[in-house]
């Protein structure tokens, strides 16, 4: 079954989409638009994609397609979902759901009643050694889960004349910031290994809100979050510290510890190598390596990597009629949305958040 497939925005489509769906069986790549039609017809023409646009909905009208990839600042993602669902395609959406969790119910709700298949882009769930993770969990080889940390401190965003002017990822009111572009994914990952958030405490402030345009000089004002953290308490009882910041002098990675009352496990997003010890007993190397890395035409990085069998599962669902296996659907962003909402009510609070209580 060939999948005629439309994607909206092009810059994750260059880096990820497209070198993925080339390893698709039944993929073919219809259109693809792009605020930019100077990028959209750079990525058409490099991929091979038939037709290009600078106007999402325009593409959208004139295109049957069995689905619909969006990768858009974050205040795009319900009304192109919503049209696309409408025009009776799947959809695949890019994090962070949506700007707040009433439009991620909005998505969800609609994508329920058009009966189309729905899924958030969050990929990590599709890396092996994360998923070692998830099974080592499940299986009881770390015993009661009690703490773990993650940490996400970079310094590419230290220079205030880092970002350009009109930047979409340090406009608050695009959804841009740390804690949608990277925070969205940890709570998923951790929602996904321990289950639901019953409290949550943090802040996302801006550390570095003068900023200048890196070409011209000219002054600017940053209102997205440039650092974000926070606390989280679990249905089940474990405790959860995440930290990320993208204004420190020094890169310092992405460090993930778990810890249990049979075992720790360490990962580091460096190298990508992932430790066990049991109680008592040191570190051994239990990494799984990611079978896809080798496929020809794919840029580097667990991101990038894993979007291939993101869209495998997807069209694969799709093509079969089947449900998803695997992946983050609307549901789950709408939960890992209720979350985020937390920590901002949390950090204008300053108070302990129920994510259920979230106006959704």
């Amino acid at each position: 079954m060939t999948l005629k497939i439309g994607i909206i925005g092009a810059s994750f489509a260059r880096d990820a989409y497209l070198p993925a769906l080339a390893h698709v069986q039944g993929a073919e790549i219809v259109a693809i638009a792009s605020g930019r039609i100077e990028s959209a017809r750079a990525c058409a023409e490099r991929f091979g994609v038939p037709h290009a646009y600078d106007d999402w909905q325009a593409m959208l009208a004139r295109h049957d397609l069995d689905l619909v990839c969006i990768a858009t600042p974050t205040k795009l993602h319900a009304p192109q979902t919503l049209a696309a669902l409408a025009r009776g395609a799947h959809v695949l959406c890019e994090k962070p759901t949506a700007m707040n969790a009433a439009e991620a119910r909005a998505m969800l709700d609609a994508a329920t009643a058009a009966g189309r298949l729905h899924m958030i882009d969050h990929e990590l769930r599709f890396n092996p050694n994360r998923a070692r993770i998830a099974e080592m969990i499940a299986q009881g080889d770390l015993g009661e889960i009690r703490h773990l940390n993650i940490t996400n401190i970079g310094a590419s965003w230290a220079n205030p004349a880092s970002r350009p002017i009109g930047d979409w990822w340090s406009d608050a009111s695009q959804g841009g910031g740390r804690l949608g572009a990277n925070g969205s994914h940890q709570v998923d990952m951790v929602r996904w290994w321990l289950g639901e958030v019953a409290w949550v405490t943090g802040a996302a402030p801006v550390m570095v809100p003068d900023r200048r345009d890196k070409v011209s000089g000219a002054p600017w004002r940053a209102t997205a979050d440039d650092v974000a953290w926070f606390g989280l308490e679990m249905a089940r009882g474990a405790l959860v510290q995440v930290f990320m910041s993208g204004v420190a002098a020094h890169n310092m990675g992405n460090h993930t510890q778990l810890f249990g009352s049979k075992g720790t496990i360490t990962l580091s997003n460096e190298d990508e190598r992932l430790w066990f010890a049991k109680a008592g007993q040191g570190f051994e190397e239990i990494t799984e390596p990611d079978p896809n890395a080798a496929l020809p035409g794919l840029n580097k990085g667990i991101w990038n990597v894993s979007v291939v069998a993101v869209l495998r599962e997807l069209c694969g669902a799709i093509a079969e009629g089947r449900a998803l296996r695997r992946g983050a659907t609307f549901a789950d962003g709408l939960a890992n949305q209720r979350v985020l909402d937390a920590v901002r009510v949390s950090g204008s609070e300053r108070r302990w958040v129920r994510p259920e209580q979230i106006d959704a």
